[in-house]
């Protein structure tokens, strides 16, 4: 069964949301998302400073049997990416919610924090 962090938050598109003392939201894909996807050999990062609506296309992780967009959790604006992911992709695979999360972002609306999942209700997801 795939790890999922009890203090995050979950996306129905299997990103997982960091929310930062700042806050600022930290994004990556899933444990779940990355094994699914197999090894990942690249990634889009969004631009920085971009906006994006909660659920619109902002990156793309591509592994070598596919490529998958990733959806913006929560809309906001992109404030950093991680771009050592430029040169290690395979970072998402081997640490997807430490040194492989994707995007900081700046949510403009808090209340769509609410539309997020636990971990538990991520769990009852993806287990089938």
């Amino acid at each position: 069964m795939s790890h999922i962090p009890e203090d995050l938050k979950y996306s129905l598109s299997h990103t997982w949301c960091e929310i930062q003392d700042n806050g600022l939201i930290r994004v990556g894909i899933t444990d779940h998302a990355q094994g699914e996807l197999g090894d990942i050999v690249f990634v889009e990062l969004p631009e920085v400073e971009k906006n994006f609506a909660a659920g619109e296309e902002c990156a793309v992780v591509e592994s070598v049997k596919s490529a998958s967009d990733i959806y913006c959790p929560v809309s906001g604006d992109i404030v950093e990416v991680n771009s050592d992911l430029e040169d290690t992709p395979e970072k998402i695979n081997s640490d997807p919610y430490g040194d492989g999360w994707i995007f900081m972002l700046r949510p403009v609306d808090e209340m769509e924090l609410e539309d997020l999942i636990d971990a538990s209700a991520y769990y009852e997801l993806i287990k089938e």
